[in-house]
């Protein structure tokens, strides 16, 4: 287990936030891991959040096992199996804070798109391709550094579901993603004692904080969720897209 004060001054408030995350406020929880990564190396800071993500998953798909969208997770889950299977592949082979930059920029464009640039009708249906393609980038970046939100919500945010579809769909793809990353981290010699440890230590805090994301969930109304959820993902664009050029310049 680590033991170093330091390291709990980051993962503590990361924890908190993954709560929320799997509460409903999927974005929130991608500050998490680059908030580890501070203190570890990415892929052992999303390796110790991931046995803590599999139970808060556990219990959110419980909460919104009624709530969610069939076709969107017929679509994307193929291309996120797809994207965890390259992430495993290239994990040796590809920069961290490229890919950080890279889902910044997208996800910052997204946003800035569906504020001030023309888009498809509110509720319209994307096509089957696109689905794939933004599922297979959610489950890469997902298992690289954590950040699959982005490639997520460019695909199901311009829908505009139903608030708690949103949110449910989100809880079970995100859980699916989190399940077919275990096997790859075990080849990756993630899974040491020492992180399974701190992971076990983390838990009870990571649970309460989830109860906490579900109930204020339920009680944001639709409209305001949605413009929170574009705020968390225009923020957490720009913090990745600093992060990632200030690795590149320091590299």
């Amino acid at each position: 287990m680590i033991h170093d004060p330091l390291f709990y001054l980051v993962a503590i408030p990361g924890v908190i936030l993954l709560g929320l995350a799997k509460g409903g406020f999927t974005s929130v929880g991608m500050i998490s891991t680059p908030l580890l990564a501070l203190y570890l190396p990415p892929l052992q800071a999303a390796a110790i959040y991931l046995p803590i993500l599999l139970v808060q998953d556990a219990i959110s798909v419980w909460t919104y096992r009624r709530d969610w969208s069939a076709w969107n997770l017929k679509v994307m889950l193929p291309g996120a199996a797809i994207g965890v299977g390259a992430a495993w592949a290239l994990a040796a082979y590809v920069s961290d804070e490229w890919v950080r930059l890279a889902i910044g920029l997208i996800g910052l464009g997204f946003v800035l798109n569906m504020w001030f640039g023309h888009h498809p009708a509110e509720g319209t249906r994307p096509s089957i391709f696109s689905g794939l393609f933004w599922g297979a980038g959610a489950g890469f970046t997902s298992t690289l550094i954590q950040a699959g939100a982005p490639p997520y919500q460019v695909f199901v945010l311009p829908q505009r579901l139903e608030k708690m579809t949103f949110v449910g769909t989100s809880i079970i793809f995100f859980a699916s993603v989190n399940v077919l990353k275990i096997i790859p981290y075990f080849a990756l010699g993630q899974f040491t004692t020492a992180n399974m440890a701190t992971s076990l230590v983390l838990l009870p805090l990571a649970v309460a904080a989830n109860f906490l994301g579900i109930w204020l969930v339920r009680i944001t109304p639709t409209e305001l969720f949605y413009r929170i959820a574009y705020v968390m993902v225009f923020f957490i664009s720009l913090g990745l897209i600093w992060q990632g050029a200030a690795d590149i310049l320091r590299g």
